[in-house]
């Protein structure tokens, strides 16, 4: 059997479990039915306002933000369902770092919830982890979301269009200013994305340097637009 048709299966598997047993809340441990979460605690998170449409961070006009205007990202839209923030965070983690993978059509949901419709694009492409990164961890968790997104919008999958060429430290560990150096030149595109729609999907977007580096790379390689679906954004410095 395919990965692609066995992991389908056990995500349906996993949903037929969650509706025959109680569940009881990641959060806070009180009974949350057939969710993950309990109601209360998913009012708690804290959901990302409209802000910029291509960033992603608030803007209190509606329009593009000032860092946009001055210096464009390659892409050109961005939409998160989060602020990462507390508990959110949690969540995130535990899903990144500790293999809870049943979060993932969670996450999926909570993204499709922000839209009316469902996107218009072509294509869906996760961002890939480094080599040794994905060897650690067993699972890449861009695509483990993006599976459930490509399962209940229809659109097609791309799973290993895009490759890291080029090792770097992780994001995470460096000052915000240090990112896009990181990671200039890390990716490679093998499909040809002539004419066609990106939607782009990660876990946590924070300063936009990887989605934009990766943006670059698909424009490359033809793709007529690119728009970045991440679980959560992380506010700028001091919250601006």
């Amino acid at each position: 059997m395919p990965a692609t048709m066995a992991r389908g299966w056990q995500d349906r598997l996993a949903g037929m479990l969650r509706a025959a047993l109680p569940q009881i809340c990641a959060l806070c441990a009180a009974p949350a039915g057939t969710a993950l979460v309990c109601a209360a605690c998913d009012r708690a998170l804290q959901r990302l306002p409209p802000g910029c449409p291509q960033c992603a961070l608030p803007s209190t006009h509606g329009g593009l933000c000032g860092q946009c205007l001055s210096a464009p990202p390659a892409f050109d839209r961005s939409q998160s369902a989060f602020v990462y923030a507390f508990p959110l965070d949690r969540l995130v983690q535990a899903f990144k770092y500790h293999g809870t993978l049943a979060w993932a059509g969670w996450f999926a949901q909570a993204m499709l919830a922000q839209r009316a419709r469902p996107p218009a694009a072509d294509v869906l492409i996760p961002v890939p982890l480094a080599r040794d990164r994905q060897r650690e961890r067993g699972f890449n968790q861009a695509l483990e979301i993006a599976r459930p997104l490509a399962r209940r919008t229809g659109i097609p999958l791309l799973a290993g269009a895009v490759i890291r060429v080029r090792e770097t430290p992780p994001q995470a560990s460096l000052p915000w200013a240090e990112r896009a150096t990181n990671i200039h030149g890390a990716f490679a595109c093998a499909a040809d994305l002539t004419g066609l729609r990106a939607l782009v999907v990660d876990d946590v977007m924070t300063t936009g340097a990887s989605l934009d580096e990766f943006a670059r790379t698909l424009k490359r390689a033809g793709a007529a637009s690119v728009e970045n679906w991440v679980v959560a954004r992380t506010p700028t410095p001091g919250g601006g």
